[in-house]
C-alpha cells in the first residue's frame, strides 16, 4: 500500500515560525537582561528637581501629575465594561485597572519619596504592563494563549517587584517594563489583528519613549524650564498620554477582514 505524504498547509508553517520568532524575541531579551550583573538601586533615584510644596503637599507637581493616570484608567474600565463581549479582551480590563493603580502608588511614592513607598509605585506599574503585554497577545496571536498567559504574566511581573525590593536587583523588572514595548512592534510585524487603528500603539509607544527621556533629564528639564516644571513631572503627564493613545485606538478601531494570525 502505497503512503500519502503528510503536507502541511503553508499558513500553518507561517504561523509557527512567527510564533517560534516571538518566543526567541521574549527568552533572548530576558537571557540578555539576566546574563549581565546584579543591577541595584541607586540611592540618588529619589532625589527629584522638583522639591516644592503647596497646600501642605510635598512634592506638590509630582504628586498631582499622577491624577492623569487615574482618569484614562477610570475611563478605560469604563469602556472596557460598556464594551460589547469580545471587544476588549480581558488584558486591557487588567492594563486600565493597573494605569488607575498607578495613580495611586506613584502619589504615594512621591509624597514621600523611598525603597519602602517605591514598591507600591511599581508594584501597579507591572499590572499594567502585563495587562498591556496580555492584551496584545490575545489579539494578534489567539486568546486561548492569552487566557493561559494572564495569570502568570501578573504574577510575574508582581514577583520582579518584590524581587528588586528584597533582592536589590533591577533586572527583571526591566525585562518586564521592556516586554510590552518589545511586543507592540515584533506583533505588528509578524501578525495583523483583526482591528483597525493599530498605528495607534506606535503613537503610544513613542510618548511612553519621551516619558522615560524626560526621567533621565529630570532636573536638566527643571534648570531649563526656570523651576517651572521638572522632567519627573513632564514624565507623568507623557506617560498618562501613551495610555490614553491605547484608550483612543479602543474606541475609534473597528472590525476588518480577517488576517493571518
Amino acid at each position: 500500500m502505497k503512503r500519502q505524504k503528510l503536507i502541511v498547509p503553508i499558513s500553518v508553517i507561517t504561523r509557527y515560525w512567527r510564533f517560534a520568532a516571538l518566543v526567541i524575541l521574549f527568552a533572548g531579551s530576558l537571557g540578555g537582561i539576566l546574563s549581565l550583573d546584579a543591577v541595584a538601586q541607586d540611592a540618588d533615584y529619589h532625589l527629584f528637581a522638583d522639591t516644592r510644596e503647596f497646600l501642605l503637599i510635598p512634592h506638590f507637581f509630582d504628586v498631582v501629575s499622577n491624577l492623569p493616570f487615574l482618569v484614562v484608567g477610570a475611563m478605560g474600565l469604563r469602556f472596557c465594561l460598556n464594551a460589547k463581549r469580545g471587544e476588549t479582551a480581558g488584558g486591557w480590563v487588567v492594563l486600565f485597572v493597573g494605569i488607575s493603580l498607578v495613580s495611586i502608588g506613584s502619589s504615594y511614592y512621591h509624597w514621600n519619596p523611598n525603597n519602602d513607598s517605591l514598591l507600591w509605585d511599581r508594584l501597579p506599574m507591572t499590572i499594567g504592563f502585563m495587562g498591556l503585554f496580555v492584551a496584545l497577545i490575545d489579539e494578534y496571536i489567539g486568546k486561548r494563549i492569552a487566557l493561559l498567559l494572564i495569570a502568570p504574566a501578573i504574577t510575574l511581573g508582581l514577583a520582579s517587584v518584590l524581587y528588586w525590593y528584597w533582592g536589590d536587583d533591577l533586572r527583571l523588572y526591566f525585562w518586564v517594563q521592556l516586554l510590552p514595548l518589545l511586543t507592540i512592534p515584533a506583533v505588528m510585524i509578524l501578525f495583523r489583528s483583526n482591528y483597525t487603528h493599530q498605528w495607534l500603539l506606535f503613537i503610544a509607544l513613542f510618548w511612553y519613549v519621551l516619558a522615560k527621556l524626560a526621567e533621565f533629564y529630570d532636573n536638566p528639564i527643571f534648570l531649563c524650564a526656570n523651576g517651572l516644571v521638572s522632567g519627573h513631572t513632564l514624565k507623568h503627564l507623557m506617560a498618562a498620554t501613551s495610555c490614553y493613545c491605547i484608550l483612543i485606538m479602543l474606541q475609534r478601531r473597528g472590525r476588518r477582514n480577517k488576517g493571518l494570525r
